[in-house]
């Protein structure tokens, strides 16, 4: 291996232990907190209770506020993630969103939940994660990845100005690239602090330090995706990437993409074409991390199918989490948090379509 090759391996190395190291610091908060995107919504739609919303909110605006200084900074930009797309397919996003929500309802939870269940010893998240992981490799390079891209994707509309509202401010207020996306950070930071102050009783310490420790790993993973793990100039290709991503662009927290490449590896993995990649390693770290804390918290049990009909609930979630999180382009971590702190506009459709379905499911299990 020549020395420009292996300076590349070293940094994807890098790339790939930090990510690791930030996924046990997630998992730790995020069963410590029980931060959960589909409880922070049935709190809200069952019993008026904004609290968990509010923690979700102190996640996102710190995200946003993170990545918006750091544009600002010039260290990264919004153009070199995953999010940056020539076209908003908003029917596989919206359709992915809703399919997605109304999965974590049925499988008690969403993707990153379910691996922080399964870390406290939940085998019922063990069966979410494999069957999540067939849809979602299915949906990616299987057969429902021809209906993904030829029937859903072609359905799109045009950006306009982009698809981040940082380049929809560079047009309307004729501002640099760099202004325009602190300016961005500031706005929607402050309207959601606004609305954590105002939206309910205070939150507990517990509660903001969660929700800050979370955006922080946001922030933490673009930074090592896009400023640690950034080559100006890859010795094969003579063209600048982002190494230790399978996109070769920027990319943070994910966990839908990433469990279908843990099935492709473990089933191919003699092929030797196989490698690590940050969203991989996000899964297991999260896993060890939630583990760690049941353990010393003495929460750690195991725990299985209540019956047959609970049984058939959670693989039909499962299905429906793999594929509408490929669909959706994330999770509700890889859109809700990751996509949403690049404020990228098609975040907002999958958003709202995981919020929706989530709210469609709940009302039917009320019923």
């Amino acid at each position: 291996m020549s020395g420009a090759m292996q300076a590349v391996a070293q940094t994807t190395d890098a790339v790939l232990l930090a990510g690791l190291a930030l996924a046990l610091l997630l998992g730790y908060v995020l069963h410590r907190t029980h931060f959960c995107t589909m409880g922070a919504i049935s709190d809200w739609l069952l019993m008026g209770s904004t609290d968990r919303a509010r923690q979700w909110a102190v996640a996102v605006a710190v995200a946003v506020l993170g990545f918006g200084v750091l544009a600002w900074a010039d260290l990264i930009s919004p153009l070199n993630t995953i999010y940056n797309t020539p076209r908003l397919p908003w029917l596989s996003y919206g359709l992915g969103g809703l399919l997605f929500g109304i999965g974590m309802v049925l499988a008690s939870g969403c993707l990153s939940k379910t691996l922080v269940r399964l870390g406290a010893g939940n085998l019922k998240a063990l069966v979410v994660v494999v069957v999540a992981a067939i849809a979602a490799l299915a949906t990616l390079r299987g057969a429902l990845a021809v209906l993904r891209v030829r029937a859903l994707e072609p359905v799109s509309l045009d950006w306009g100005p982009g698809p981040f509202l940082s380049q929809w401010g560079m047009r309307w207020l004729s501002l640099d690239a760099s202004s325009a996306s602190l300016l961005a950070a500031l706005a929607v930071s402050a309207l959601l602090a606004l609305w954590i102050w105002r939206g309910g009783a205070a939150l507990s310490m517990k509660a903001w330090l969660g929700g800050a420790l979370i955006g922080l790993v946001t922030v933490a993973l673009w930074a090592v995706s896009g400023i640690v793990g950034w080559v100006p100039e890859h010795p094969e290709t003579l063209e600048s990437v982002f190494v230790g991503t399978p996109s070769g662009r920027m990319e943070a927290m994910s966990f839908t993409a990433p469990l279908g490449y843990w099935l492709d590896a473990l089933l191919y993995f003699s092929d030797g074409s196989k490698r690590l990649f940050l969203g991989m390693v996000m899964v297991p770290g999260v896993m060890i991390g939630a583990g760690v804390s049941a353990w010393l918290e003495g929460s750690f049990r195991w725990e299985g199918f209540a019956d047959l009909q609970d049984l058939v609930r959670h693989l039909v979630g499962a299905v429906l989490m793999g594929t509408g999180g490929v669909m959706a382009m994330g999770c509700t971590i890889g859109q809700g948090l990751s996509g949403v702190s690049t404020l990228h506009l098609g975040s907002l459709v999958a958003v709202l379509g995981i919020v929706a379905g989530a709210v469609l499911a709940l009302r039917w299990q009320m019923r």
